[in-house]
């Protein structure tokens, strides 16, 4: 299991160093600078540059980010909060994002195998089309048009929750965009919980297990679950990383001071730093839980420690 792990580290770690690269590189070749403001002359734009190092080589520049990065300065702001550090800006920001996610996941997830379970216990049945149909309207319609038609029925028509986000009420300002941001988890969950039970429930080794006389919760945990779970982990990880960091829409409609907002308004800035700081968090936070799931798969399934170790 060690050299299963260590191997998956330094894979994750080669492959974080490689995606900065990447990033770093394509936001040279953007078009535009930081500093576009038309009162800027062409001498005070140069001389900005040459301030901030932007007027170093490229692989320079990013030698100095890395390095930099390392000891967690990930720079200032060119021009939303110019010479702010990156690290305060994201400080404010970062935990309402990930509350917002970190609730999306657990609902949409809960409810999501609760759905996909009774479909599968319950299979051409009328529980069985329902959680169906629920599950192709939420991996369908985007979170952005739920998000929308819950503002207007249960904020504006009803009154029932906040249209925007308040700091001040921050409970009851969650509910409507955990909501929309959880149901394309719960679909997609629900969905594939299905799938995977129906083809275990099918296998041989359940129909020994029932014939033993295990039913019931402990035939649900010890065989079926187990079985069907990794599956179902490798449908999970990428639908974390893209709630536990918010939506950029859903976040925009409710204003929300989340990451989301904050990268749309250094995309359309060129802030570089802000935009590179925030996608540096969301790629590391990616590779981390999918380290997080390869474990869990050689915990889960012994076979692919062997296959690892072999």
């Amino acid at each position: 299991m060690s050299k299963y792990l260590i191997r998956r580290i330094f894979i994750s770690l080669a492959t974080l160093l490689l995606i900065v690269f990447l990033l770093f590189m394509l936001l040279q070749f953007m078009p535009g600078s930081p500093f576009n403001d038309e009162r800027i002359t062409a001498e005070q734009r140069e001389l900005m540059n040459i301030r901030y190092g932007l007027d170093k080589p490229i692989i320079i520049q990013f030698f100095n980010y890395v390095k930099n990065m390392l000891t967690g300065d990930l720079g200032v702001s060119y021009s939303i909060s110019r010479d702010v550090p990156v690290t305060t800006l994201l400080q404010s920001r970062l935990p309402i994002s990930f509350e917002l996610g970190f609730w999306a996941v657990i609902v949409g997830t809960v409810i999501g195998l609760i759905f996909g379970t009774i479909a599968a216990f319950n299979q051409n049945t009328f529980w069985d089309t329902l959680a169906t149909i629920l599950s192709v309207v939420g991996v369908s319609v985007p979170s952005y048009v739920f998000a929308l038609g819950l503002s207007y029925y249960f904020g504006f028509q009803w009154q029932v929750f906040p249209i925007l986000f308040n700091l001040q009420d921050k409970g009851m300002s969650m509910v409507l965009p955990v909501v929309a941001l959880s149901l394309f988890t719960m679909a997609s969950i629900a969905r594939f919980t299905r799938t995977e039970m129906i083809e275990v429930l099918q296998s041989d080794y359940i129909q020994l297990a029932e014939s033993k006389g295990v039913t019931g919760f402990r035939l649900l945990y010890k065989h079926v679950f187990r079985n069907a779970s990794i599956p179902i982990l490798t449908v999970l990880a990428p639908l974390i990383v893209g709630l536990m960091t918010g939506s950029m829409v859903v976040e925009q409609i409710f204003s929300i001071p989340g990451l989301g907002q904050l990268l749309v308004q250094a995309i359309q800035s060129n802030d570089f730093n802000i935009v590179m700081g925030i996608s540096f968090i969301y790629s590391a936070l990616f590779i981390a839980i999918m380290l997080i799931v390869d474990i869990l798969y050689g915990i889960l399934d012994p076979r692919i420690r062997i296959t690892e170790g072999g």
